[in-house]
C-alpha cells in the first residue's frame, strides 16, 4: 500500500513538474493549475465555495506536499473573500464583510481568550499600493498597554494586542523578518497576525479580494520583492496573514486586452485570422509570449489603479473592523467603528 501511494505520488509530481505560479491568491494558483492540467479538482487539494450576500467565499485546504508544490503554496488552510463591490464606496457592504470577516478570522485564530496577538502592518507607507499593512497596523484597536497602566478599564471581552510596522528594508536598513523576530523574541506573543499587499494575476480581483492563511507569508510579495518568510517555523510561533492584491502586472493587462480585442473582432469579422491565431495559443503560452516581448523594453510594469489612494483606507478599516471584532468579543458589529483608530 504504502509503495503504491508512493508511485502514484511520483506520478503527480512528475506531472506537475515545471508549473510556475505567479500570483499570490491560493485560489487563482488553484484555478491555474485545474485549467494547465485539464481537471476540475486537483488531489491533495480539498475546496469549497459558499455565496453570500453580495460575495463569494472560498476556503480551500493544500493537505499534501505535491499538491503545494504544484500551486506554489504552502500546505495549509486558505480562506478568500471575492467581494465585487468592495472599490465602491458602500458603508453597508463594507460593515457586511467585515462581520463576516470577523467570524471566519476566529477559526484561524481559535486561541484561550487572554492570549496575546502581535499584528504586523507588513509593506511602504510612502508607496501608496503598499501600504496595507501600515494603514491596517494605524487603525486596530491595541490594549498591551493598558493592561501594563491602566488595567481597570478592560473588562473580560478583550485580550492584549499589540500592532507594529516595522517597514522595508529600503528604509530601515534591516531585514523585515529580523525586526518582527526581536520584537516576538522579546513580547512573546502567542501569535502573529501578519498584512500584506498581493498581487493578482487577474484585474477583475485587484482591490476586490481578501485572503486569509495560516502559512506566514513572504513581505513585500505584493511589489516582486520577495524578503524572508514570517512564518512558525521563522519566528517559533503560530502566524495568520492577510492579503489583499492590489497590483496586477503589465502581462495581465496586456493580455486581457488582447483576448477582449480578439473577441470583439471575431464578432465583427466573422473567420477572422488574428482571432483564429489568438486561439492556437493556451492562456498560459499567451502570457509567456507577452511577457517575452515587454521584458526586453522594461515595460513589464506592476500597476494599480487610479483609486488606489481610497481604496487603501477603505479596505484598511474593514480588515481592522473585522480584527478587532475577532480578537476583542466585548467588540460587536454595532460598537466596531468606536474602536476604529484614526
Amino acid at each position: 500500500m504504502e509503495q503504491t501511494e508512493r508511485n502514484e505520488q511520483t506520478e503527480r509530481t512528475d506531472a506537475y513538474e515545471g508549473y510556475s505560479v505567479r500570483t499570490d491568491l491560493a485560489l487563482e494558483a488553484h484555478q491555474m493549475a485545474g485549467a494547465t492540467h485539464g481537471a476540475a479538482t486537483i488531489p491533495g487539494v480539498e475546496s469549497e465555495e459558499e455565496e453570500a450576500d453580495g460575495f463569494r467565499i472560498t476556503k480551500m485546504r493544500i493537505t499534501d506536499q505535491v499538491a503545494a508544490k504544484m500551486l506554489g503554496k504552502q500546505e495549509g488552510s486558505y480562506l478568500t473573500f471575492e467581494i465585487p463591490g468592495l472599490r465602491q464606496k458602500d458603508p453597508e457592504l463594507h460593515q457586511n464583510v467585515a462581520k463576516r470577516f470577523a467570524e471566519e478570522l476566529q477559526k484561524f485564530i481559535n486561541l484561550p481568550d487572554k492570549a496575546s496577538v502581535l499584528i504586523v502592518g507588513l509593506g511602504n507607507w510612502n508607496v501608496t499600493p503598499d501600504a496595507l499593512g501600515p494603514s491596517v497596523a494605524k487603525k486596530v484597536f491595541v490594549t498591551r498597554h493598558l493592561y501594563a497602566h491602566m488595567p481597570e478599564l478592560l473588562n473580560d471581552g478583550f485580550r492584549p494586542v499589540a500592532a507594529v510596522s516595522p517597514g522595508v528594508l529600503g528604509i530601515t536598513g534591516i531585514e523585515t523578518s529580523e525586526i518582527v523576530n526581536g520584537i516576538v523574541q522579546h513580547m512573546k506573543p502567542d501569535l502573529v497576525i501578519a498584512i500584506d499587499a498581493l498581487a493578482s494575476r487577474s484585474l477583475e480581483r485587484v482591490n476586490t479580494t481578501i485572503q486569509v492563511a495560516d502559512t506566514g507569508i513572504n513581505p513585500g510579495s505584493g511589489v516582486g520583492n520577495k524578503r524572508k518568510a514570517l512564518n512558525k517555523e521563522s519566528l517559533g510561533v503560530p502566524v495568520v496573514a492577510i492579503g489583499v492584491p492590489t497590483v496586477v502586472d503589465a502581462v495581465t493587462i496586456a493580455h486581457d486586452t488582447m483576448q477582449h480585442l480578439m473577441s470583439r473582432l471575431s464578432q465583427i469579422v466573422p473567420g477572422n485570422d488574428c482571432a483564429k491565431l489568438f486561439d492556437n495559443f493556451n492562456d498560459q503560452e499567451r502570457r509567456r509570449l507577452i511577457h517575452e516581448v515587454l521584458q526586453p523594453l522594461g515595460q513589464n510594469l506592476m500597476v494599480t489603479p487610479k483609486e488606489i489612494d481610497r481604496f487603501i483606507d477603505d479596505i484598511a478599516a474593514v480588515v481592522a473592523n473585522g480584527l478587532n471584532m475577532a480578537l476583542h468579543q466585548s467588540i460587536t458589529p454595532e460598537d466596531a467603528p468606536m474602536f476604529l483608530q484614526s
